[in-house]
């Protein structure tokens, strides 16, 4: 299992743009709060450089022209840079014409740092729901090759219950396919759960992603594992929230780098988009 390699992706934005803190934060306010997205992501950097992983980072096209130097060195350093849009919206407020704008405007800044085509999407909150299918033909459209976005589970904000839990293709006509790469999961009798990182590394037992990561690889399927770098901050500034997204949004953070360090020892990862890639060279050769 170990020569299977999966997915490992970072979602970068500010601490503040969680959708946690829609209401907290206001995207006006958003230029008088603190920053610490470039030292969160150098711990992230540090730590995949330790174990010579390379991943992709879904980049928030609001923080690329903010921090431009950032984006050429996760470049530089041999990790494919993804579109995480422009600004934080999620899909379900937006029209289609809103979206389209978002995501252009976001993959061409990434580009044009980074000086690499971008192939990968995720939107914020994993806001491909049900209503917001019509997301994957756009994407389709302005050229990408693989979307993130489709989370297979029941949750308050986000996720399609009965998707595939495996990377598929979404759209594709005109020779050319839209995969969707969904996060990893364990299926239990009559429910899907989920375990491909995120507030789920942080709060549930390692031995829970693990047993995800490990049951997909058995059957030969890579998994999608993925992060905040906020989510390894421990001194991340703390907001007046609910007992219940307070435990959410902070719960584990200290022990989450150790949980990560674990995951890079003990599987294979791979950028995403290289995982997708290698996906579709196999369909291509064996047919199915």
């Amino acid at each position: 299992m170990k020569s299977i390699p999966n997915a490992l992706s970072f979602d970068l934005e500010e601490w503040f743009h969680a959708e946690v803190f829609a209401s907290l934060f206001p995207r006006e306010k958003w230029g008088e709060l603190e920053s610490r997205s470039e030292a969160q992501a150098d711990r992230v950097l540090a730590l995949l450089a330790t174990s010579g992983v390379r991943a992709t980072f879904f980049i928030l096209g609001w923080i690329a022209e903010r921090k431009q130097s950032l984006v050429r060195r996760i470049a530089a350093e041999g990790h494919e840079i993804g579109c995480h849009g422009y600004s934080h919206t999620m899909i379900t407020m937006q029209s289609r014409a809103e979206f389209r704008e978002d995501v252009k405007r976001a993959k061409a800044v990434l580009e044009d740092l980074s000086g690499r085509q971008v192939r990968g999407y995720r939107a914020p909150t994993f806001s491909v729901t049900r209503e917001t299918l019509w997301a994957l033909e756009l994407l389709w459209e302005m050229g990408f090759a693989y979307d993130s976005s489709i989370y297979p589970i029941r949750h308050d904000r986000y996720g399609i219950p009965g998707s595939p839990r495996v990377p598929y293709i979404a759209v594709e006509r005109e020779g050319r396919a839209l995969w969707e790469f969904p996060g990893a999961t364990i299926r239990l009798p009559g429910i899907t759960l989920p375990a491909a990182g995120g507030g789920y590394l942080r709060l549930f037992p390692y031995s829970w992603t693990r047993a995800a990561i490990r049951a997909m690889n058995r059957r030969g399927r890579p998994a999608s594992i993925f992060a905040h770098p906020w989510e390894f901050d421990v001194e991340l500034p703390r907001a007046d929230l609910p007992l219940l997204s307070r435990i959410r949004h902070y719960g584990g953070i200290k022990v989450n780098a150790r949980k990560l360090n674990r995951l890079l020892r003990e599987f294979c990862f791979a950028p995403m988009g290289e995982v997708v890639e290698g996906i579709a060279k196999e369909r291509e050769s064996t047919g199915r």
